[in-house]
């Protein structure tokens, strides 16, 4: 506890010197927010300038909150985000939204090895989510009020789809391994105001779901991942903290730099996808971003997530590094993350390397490279477990390959669909071939719709 409180002390205390330092640089404070220098995250809302929506005139805090994604976390602003924009009176509203029909079939180890309560490795499933954002001006700032939704607790049956050498969370009670967990029903309800104060724009960030400053955007959110359906298995090394409770973020920006600390409830989320888990405050994170171009960001973040997992007894503390390009519809991001868990005095940790490139206007290819040090393989096997940990196993490293394709079919109302295929192939060390094979492997085909402004 002194450790912790001790880093958030030193954070405040040292964003209070920036923030103070960057205001005495400050121009004349009492020029309008419109004359005031934008935030270099809001130069230009993503994707707003490709679909005709000139941007001139937009107040310094309206730019910051508009080239938001989800939480705090930012893309960058070249990309061409795929959504619709409306307005209603001084409401700007942007509508966002993704959905996949997937089919996996799996050859790895037989089914219900290590999850008893499994479907098997093969499957039919749907990710997808919903967003609605609006902004609105408020006194010499601007407020954003955000909603995220998702039916997977509805499209994903027995609480898991199949993804090999995958692990996080639990279902019915037992550790989920060779699958990923839905998300819950709300992703996301958050308000948000932004004001310039003299050069610096900061924000305070309250959500009662939502993403504290702790990695790069989430991966079903994030421009490099958007023809991949399915989740990164460094997920919960990188952006796991995606869907949180009680979160409360306060954040600065100037020029090309931003700097943010957060409070929340660490626990992951319950099985009970539909309802939300309420906790205290207990939990932090601390996030600097740079953005050296509309092309470019870069992020480097710590926090201390306290119990997140229900069957690993400890604290977490999470360290993650990432730098994410976009331009037009092509992305690619590496991201790096640290997962020390206070309980078993060790530390794993993950890499990911993806992107998505855009050749003409129907055709992507999309890749992705992963690396992790997989320590809860057996967790719902702790004979086999134990077994390993006697002989000095603690984690397996394990690689994977994905490469895939998509083709758009057309946009009809607004709704851009587009049908594609991926495969990924796994490197396994031998002490765990006799449980997965010594080449396993996995293929997803999927139906992909989005929202995207016609024209």
């Amino acid at each position: 506890m002194p450790r912790k409180k001790g880093f958030i002390y030193s954070f405040v205390f040292l964003m209070t010197a920036v923030l103070n330092g960057w205001a005495q640089q400050s121009p004349d404070p009492t020029l309008p927010e419109q004359q005031q220098q934008q935030p270099a995250s809001g130069q230009q809302m993503p994707g707003m300038q490709m679909q005709g929506q000139p941007q001139l005139g937009m107040s310094a805090s309206t730019a910051l909150l508009t080239g938001q994604s989800d939480g705090t976390s930012i893309q960058p602003t070249a990309w061409d985000m795929p959504m619709v924009v409306t307005r209603s009176g001084d409401w700007l509203l942007m509508w966002m939204g993704q959905a996949f029909v997937v089919d996996t079939q799996q050859e790895g180890p037989p089914a219900g090895r290590s999850t008893p309560e499994a479907t098997g490795l093969d499957k039919l499933w749907s990710t997808n989510w919903g967003m609605l954002e609006a902004v609105h001006p408020l006194g010499k700032g601007s407020v954003m009020l955000r909603t995220m939704l998702s039916l997977e607790p509805a499209t994903i049956t027995d609480r898991r789809y199949p993804e090999l050498f995958q692990t996080g969370e639990t279902a019915y009670g037992i550790p989920i391994v060779d699958g990923q967990h839905p998300h819950n029903f709300v992703m996301e309800l958050a308000a948000e105001y932004a004001r310039p104060i003299r050069s610096v724009t900061g924000y305070i960030y309250y959500a009662l779901v939502g993403d504290p400053a702790l990695g790069p955007p989430a991966y079903p959110h994030r421009a490099s991942a958007a023809e991949l359906p399915q989740a990164p298995l460094g997920h919960h090394w990188e952006d796991s903290t995606h869907i949180a409770y009680n979160v409360a973020t306060i954040g600065a920006e100037k020029g090309i730099v931003r700097l943010e600390a957060s409070g929340f409830y660490g626990r992951e989320p319950a099985e009970n996808r539909w309802t939300m888990t309420v906790g205290p405050m207990d939990s932090w994170a601390a996030r600097i971003t740079v953005i050296p171009s509309s092309s470019w960001t870069i992020e480097a973040s710590t926090g201390e997530l306290h119990h997140p997992e229900s069957f690993d007894p400890g604290n977490q503390e999470r360290t993650v590094a990432s730098a994410e390009y976009a331009r037009g519809m092509n992305a690619a991001s590496v991201i790096w993350g640290r997962d020390y868990k206070a309980a078993g005095h060790y530390a794993v940790n993950a890499l990911t390397a993806e992107g998505v490139l855009g050749a003409g206007h129907k055709n992507f290819i999309t890749g992705r490279f992963e690396w992790s040090q997989r320590d809860e393989l057996f967790a719902a096997d702790l004979l086999v477990q134990d077994a390993f940990l006697a002989a000095g196993h603690r984690w397996f490293d394990v690689g994977a390959y994905t490469v895939g394709y998509t083709r758009d079919l057309g946009i009809w109302h607004d709704a851009e669909i587009g049908l594609g295929a991926n495969v990924t192939a796994y490197t396994v060390p031998q002490l765990i071939q006799p449980y997965y094979g010594a080449h396993p492997f996995g293929a997803n085909i999927y139906l992909r719709v989005r929202l995207r402004e016609q024209h």
